[in-house]
C-alpha cells in the first residue's frame, strides 16, 4: 500500500511541478505594454522574444530528454529546473531589452527539461489502459499551467510588471528541491509485457542511441503525430495574444489600460476553462482504443476539426462590459458573467470550443507512449515538442505581424479578433493528420508489444545489445 500511494503522490508532483513550466511560458504576453514600456521598445519587439523563446525550449527539449532517455532522470529534471528558475528570476533584473532577452533565453533553455523527461518518467508511472486519463491531467496541468501565467501576470503585474518573476523564480526553487520526495521510476516498469522482467528482480536494460534514430523516423505513427504539431501550434500559439484582445475590448469600452489588462487576463483564463474537459477527452480515448487501436488519433482528429467554427464565433463575439467602475477587475468580470448575456453567449462558446480541442493532448501524448518502447519515449515527445514548438513561434510572431498589417485598415479590437480567426485554418491540416495517424497506429502498436515481449523472454539485455535497442 505504501508503494502504491508513494506512486500516486509522485504522479501528482510530476503533473503540479509540468505546470510551473507553462506558468513561465505564460506570463510575458499579458505584459507586453508594461514591459515594452520600461525597456523602451515596442510591443512587436516582445512577441519576438516570446516567439525565439518557444524555439529555443522546444530545441533544448531534445538534448534533455535525449539525456533523460540514457541516463537518471532525476537529477536533469532538478537541473533544468534550477536553470529556468534562474532565468525567470533574472529577467526581474533586467534594465534593457537584450538583457531581458538574454535571460529569458536562458529560462527558456531549462524549461526544455521539465516536459520531455517528466513526460517520460510519468509515461513510466502508468499502465497503458489508464494513459489516456493521466495524460489528460498531464495536459491539463500545463494548460492551467499557461493560464496561472496569464492569471499572476495580469494581477499582481499591472502595478510592477517584475512582481510576477520574482514570484514564479521562488517557485522553480521550491520545485526543484520537491524531485528529491517523488518514487524512484523505473524505465518500462508500467508494461505489462515486462512484468516478468521486474518480477524477476531485473532491469529493464535497454537505452536509446543514435542508432534509433532511423527506427524513431520510420514508424510511420511517430511521422504524424510530430508533424501535426506544426500547423497545430501555429493556431494554438496565436491564442497567446487573447488576452491582448480582451484588452483591448475593455480599453474600447473606456476602461484605462491597468484596468484593462486584469479584465483581459481574467476574461482569458475565464474563457479556456474549457481545457478541463481535457479529462473526458482522455476517458473517450481509452475507451475507443480499447475497442479500435486507431481509437484515440480517431477522437484527436474529430475534436480538432469541430472546434474551428466555435473559435471562429468566439473572436467575434460582442464582449459587453459594464460601465467603467473603480472596482476590482474580478468583481468587474464575475459580477458581469450572469448578467450579460454577451459575456455568458461568449464563454459558453469558449467552453465547447476548448473542450473540443483539449482532446488533442491526451490522446497525443497516450499515442507517442503507446507506439514507441520505453527507451524512445521521451527523445520522440521532444521530437514532437521541437515542431511544435516551430509551430508555436510561427503562429505566435505571425500573428503580431498580421495584427499589425490589419490595424492599417482594422482599428483594435477588429484586427486582432480577424487576425485571430484567420489562423484558425491550421487546424484543419492537423485533423487530417491524426486520420491518417488513426490508419498506421495499430500496426505500431502491435511491433511495440511483440518487441517488448521478446525481450522479456530473452536472456537480460545483453551488453552487445542493451544500448542499441534491439534484441
Amino acid at each position: 500500500m505504501g508503494v502504491t500511494v508513494h506512486r500516486v503522490y509522485s504522479v501528482v508532483v510530476f503533473i503540479i511541478l509540468a505546470s510551473l513550466d507553462n506558468v513561465a511560458i505564460g506570463l510575458v504576453p499579458p505584459l507586453y505594454s508594461p514591459i515594452s514600456r520600461a525597456l523602451g521598445v515596442g510591443e512587436g519587439a516582445l512577441g519576438v522574444v516570446t516567439a525565439i523563446s518557444y524555439l529555443v525550449t522546444a530545441v533544448a527539449a531534445v538534448l534533455w530528454a535525449y539525456a533523460g532517455d540514457r541516463t537518471d532522470r532525476k537529477p536533469v529534471l532538478m537541473i533544468g529546473t534550477l536553470i529556468w528558475a534562474a532565468g525567470t528570476g533574472g529577467s526581474a533584473l533586467a534594465d534593457g531589452y537584450w538583457t531581458f532577452f538574454a535571460t529569458q533565453l536562458l529560462a527558456a533553455v531549462g524549461l526544455g527539461a521539465v516536459g520531455s523527461v517528466g513526460f517520460s518518467v510519468v509515461s513510466d508511472l502508468i499502465s497503458p489502459k489508464r494513459r489516456g486519463l493521466v495524460m489528460s491531467l498531464w495536459g491539463l496541468s500545463q494548460g492551467v499551467g499557461t493560464l496561472a501565467g496569464v492569471l499572476i501576470a495580469s494581477q499582481l503585474g499591472g502595478r510592477d510588471w517584475k512582481t510576477p518573476f520574482w514570484v514564479l523564480a521562488a517557485l522553480g526553487v521550491a520545485a526543484s528541491a520537491a524531485y528529491f520526495t517523488t518514487a524512484d521510476i523505473r524505465r518500462g516498469q508500467s508494461e505489462p509485457d515486462l512484468a516478468a522482467v521486474f518480477a524477476a528482480g531485473e532491469e529493464y536494460e535497454h537505452r536509446i542511441s543514435t542508432d534509433d534514430l532511423p527506427r524513431i523516423a520510420a514508424r510511420r505513427t511517430n511521422v504524424w503525430l510530430i508533424l501535426q504539431g506544426l500547423t497545430a501550434q501555429a493556431a494554438f500559439g496565436s491564442l497567446v495574444w487573447l488576452p491582448r484582445l480582451f484588452q483591448a475590448r475593455a480599453q474600447a469600452q473606456g476602461y484605462d489600460e491597468q484596468t484593462a489588462i486584469a479584465v483581459g487576463g481574467l476574461l482569458a483564463t475565464l474563457f479556456q476553462l474549457g481545457g478541463v474537459l481535457s479529462i473526458v477527452g482522455g476517458l473517450i480515448g481509452d475507451r475507443r482504443q480499447r475497442k479500435d487501436k486507431g481509437g484515440r488519433a480517431k477522437v484527436a482528429a474529430v475534436g480538432i476539426l469541430a472546434g474551428i467554427p466555435l473559435y471562429v464565433l468566439l473572436f467575434f463575439a460582442p464582449v459587453s462590459l459594464p460601465a467603467p467602475q473603480h472596482k476590482p477587475a474580478i468583481e468587474i468580470v464575475l459580477g458581469s458573467l450572469f448578467t450579460s448575456p454577451s459575456l455568458l453567449g461568449a464563454f459558453l462558446l469558449a467552453l465547447v470550443a476548448l473542450a473540443l480541442t483539449s482532446a488533442n493532448a491526451p490522446n497525443w501524448f497516450a499515442l507517442i507512449a503507446d507506439v514507441n518502447p520505453p527507451e524512445h519515449r521521451g527523445t520522440v515527445y521532444s521530437l514532437g515538442n521541437l515542431v511544435n514548438g516551430v509551430g508555436r513561434a510561427a503562429g505566435n510572431g505571425l500573428v503580431g505581424v498580421v495584427f499589425a498589417a490589419l490595424a492599417r485598415s482594422f482599428p483594435p479590437p477588429a484586427n486582432l479578433a480577424i487576425g485571430l480567426a484567420a489562423f484558425q485554418v491550421f487546424f484543419i491540416p492537423t485533423g487530417i493528420m491524426y486520420w491518417l495517424a488513426a490508419r498506421t497506429s495499430p500496426a505500431d502498436i502491435a511491433e511495440v508489444h511483440a518487441l517488448l515481449q521478446a525481450r522479456a523472454t530473452s536472456d537480460p539485455a545483453p551488453a552487445a545489445n542493451s544500448r542499441t535497442g534491439q534484441l
